[in-house]
């Protein structure tokens, strides 16, 4: 790591609070989740329903992302191959490697309130350090805005993502929009001599018998990514009523500008996934056998340095509760922060003051429709990389908040001008 990160190097390296859910199938609880969806009509939108505490993961959705980015090392790969197709080839491996990690218990993460923000990092294998952060843009409806970056490696992820979460009758659904981008910030693409981009939609999840029936989930429609020169659609097909297997992809990868087939994807998404060139006689070949997988998981500040804004530090006694299965210390807590949050968009309503992001700022005619406020320059050296995200938020232990921390994002890029 370079020298800027290296003013942190005495910090003691732990991952403070181990959040992995206890593999809790409350069966009887569904009694409790039978009240409150009986009242509804399928196709209702379920996102202003109140869901008991047993079905909560031990996650904010702001962590929860960061599922996708624990196998660094394969979009590291991805990134070294020579050829375009080898390297899409790559990426996609990369973003099916992050599908696998989720509790086994059907689980929803905790919906972040307006502002929350969660900041990790990694500690790579070669050395290099990854730096994650993001924060709940929107409340209604939900957006949350995320920036992932391996600086020394010119690696940078930007994305939102905005869940539309629906009864279905027996299922419910969370419908995932958004987008994510992926850009490796060294290989330029000699069509728009901008840094290589891929852009990725996400499959949608399904809750499956929450009514009667063993309650699991499932992952289903079509999930893009579309590169510089081609674009992958992988179907995540979701079992029928009678026949058919669960956790089923079905894909190809094709020639963006001729249509032509080059490639088709199969297999399960939590178990072995094949590849096979579209050519007489080819043999589908493992693409990714996810038990191989060592999901890296991210290194997060105590909670004593946390703000109250940061997931893990607002959300703790609830957290704790759920670890302890004790739903009811966990209902009021949630109850607590839920009441303070609809006090203070009250406050807003009568103020007539509308809520600014403090890390993310709105843009217009890109691909997102937020952006990390920082302007990193794809140009700058590693260490200026770092020094940039280093200032957005506290990523590390032992940093501080800056005094401008709690300044909208659009008033910091105003003042980042000014000093430049």
């Amino acid at each position: 790591m370079t020298t800027t990160a290296n003013e942190n190097k005495n910090y003691k390296e732990e991952n403070y609070d181990n959040l992995d859910d206890i593999d809790e199938t409350d069966q009887g609880g569904k009694s409790i989740l039978l009240g409150i969806i009986s009242q509804l009509k399928p196709g209702a939108d379920l996102s202003r329903i109140t869901l008991p505490t047993f079905i909560l993961e031990r996650k904010s959705m702001l962590e929860r992302i960061t599922n996708q980015l624990q196998q660094p090392y394969m979009v590291l790969e991805a990134k070294q191959k020579p050829e375009s197709i080898d390297r899409i080839i790559g990426v996609l491996s990369w973003y099916l490697s992050g599908w696998h990690i989720a509790p086994k218990a059907v689980k929803k993460p905790l919906n972040p309130v307006l502002g929350e923000h969660f900041q990790c990092y990694w500690k790579l294998e070669n050395g290099q350090y990854a730096f994650y952060v993001s924060e709940q843009t929107s409340h209604h409806p939900p957006k949350s805005a995320y920036f992932y970056m391996i600086p020394e490696s010119n690696v940078r992820v930007d994305g939102v993502l905005f869940p539309r979460s629906k009864f279905l009758g027996n299922s419910s659904a969370a419908m995932m929009e958004g987008l994510s981008v992926l850009q490796f910030l060294d290989i330029i693409d000699p069509q728009t001599q901008e840094p290589e981009k891929y852009t990725f939609t996400q499959p949608n999840v399904y809750a499956r018998g929450i009514l009667f029936g063993k309650m699991r989930i499932e992952l289903g429609d079509h999930m893009i990514i579309t590169g510089p020169d081609h674009i992958a659609d992988i179907e995540f097909k979701t079992k029928g009523f009678v026949s058919g297997t669960y956790d089923v992809i079905e894909g190809t990868i094709k020639d963006n500008k001729t249509n032509k087939l080059l490639f088709e994807i199969s297999g399960k998404w939590n178990d072995v996934i094949y590849i096979k060139k579209n050519e007489k006689g080819a043999s589908k070949k493992i693409l990714l056998d996810v038990k191989k997988c060592k999901p890296l998981p991210p290194l997060v500040r105590p909670l004593e340095e946390q703000g109250n804004l940061e997931s893990r530090k607002l959300w703790m006694h609830v957290l704790k509760a759920l670890g302890e299965r004790d739903h009811d210390v966990a209902t009021d807590e949630k109850y607590k922060i839920e009441e303070h949050q609809r006090a203070l968009a009250k406050k807003r309503s009568d103020l007539k003051v509308e809520y600014k992001p403090k890390l993310f700022s709105k843009v217009k005619g890109k691909d997102l429709e937020y952006y990390l406020y920082k302007d990193i320059s794809p140009n700058a050296t590693a260490e200026e990389k770092i020094k940039s995200i280093l200032t957005v938020a506290p990523f590390l232990p032992g940093q501080k908040f800056t005094n401008g921390f709690n300044l909208d994002a659009d008033s910091k890029i105003k003042l980042d001008k000014n000093n430049a």
